[in-house]
């Protein structure tokens, strides 16, 4: 029995939906990860130039790295690099999924960067960390511990309360506080002071605009923006408002 909420069977069934899968078409390098030893998360790296800055990307819970084998490249033709890693049990990872683990897996990441870099010859400029729906807390965790060794955060579809969107994923009420039993996304976005943005569909019911508003709002940077993309929805948002999408992006970090 584990003291965990959000490692509960029961709210592990909603927040993840693994999948396995590779992909054999993209450009991007295949980066195996160990973040503890004997377990290893899979990856993948679409370079600019040696000395571009980096982002490193978590993605949504019912994605995997592999499926970024064409946005990817649209990030280094921009002159980013973009590292998409996989959670337990995804894609290629070991492992099966937990919160406890995807948190702590994405500080591993981070804190393996510097000689996953160095492998493919890459010194970046500058580290940003960005994440999408369920990755939006594993950006926040390595944004929290680690935001002196980041040039900003980038938060795309993320939610603002734990509790409300396990209640609107699957319908389970659950009575705590996110602060300190959740996530805990909008309390940590306070004691970050990192540039800071926020990108979020106005048509997302999944995870809705008010929550990259709360989150926007929250942020203890001074340095921050907020771009809501009109009729964006979820999992449209990228379709729907690419060159708004990258736009924002590009400005931020370039």
């Amino acid at each position: 029995m584990t003291d965990n909420i959000l490692d509960l069977p029961e709210v592990l069934s909603i927040l993840f939906h693994p999948r396995r899968g590779v992909d054999f078409t993209s450009n991007g390098v295949s980066v195996p990860i160990e973040v503890e030893p004997g377990l290893s998360l899979s990856a993948y790296l679409h370079a600019a130039d040696d000395a571009s800055p980096l982002v490193l990307f978590f993605h949504g819970n019912g994605e995997i790295a592999a499926d970024y084998a064409t946005i990817g490249p649209m990030y280094s033709r921009l002159g980013i690099s973009f590292l998409v890693a996989d959670y337990r049990g995804y894609g290629m990872s070991g492992g099966q999924p937990t919160t406890s683990g995807q948190r702590s897996d994405a500080v591993a990441i981070f804190d393996r960067l510097d000689d996953i870099m160095a492998g493919h010859n890459l010194n970046p400029s500058n580290k940003y960390v960005m994440g999408r729906s369920l990755g939006s807390a594993s950006a926040i965790e390595v944004a929290h511990q680690r935001g002196d060794q980041l040039a900003g955060l980038i938060i795309e579809s993320g939610f603002a309360n734990t509790f409300s969107l396990i209640s609107r994923l699957g319908g389970l009420d659950i009575d705590a506080d996110d602060a300190t039993q959740g996530y805990g996304n909008t309390a940590k976005i306070e004691a970050i002071d990192l540039p800071t943005l926020v990108i979020h569909g106005e048509a997302d019911y999944l995870i809705p605009a008010s929550d990259g508003q709360t989150l926007y709002d929250r942020s203890g940077s001074t340095e921050k923006r907020i771009v809501l993309i009109p009729r964006a929805g979820h999992n449209d948002l990228m379709l729907v408002g690419m060159a708004q999408y990258f736009d924002a992006i590009y400005d931020f970090i370039k």
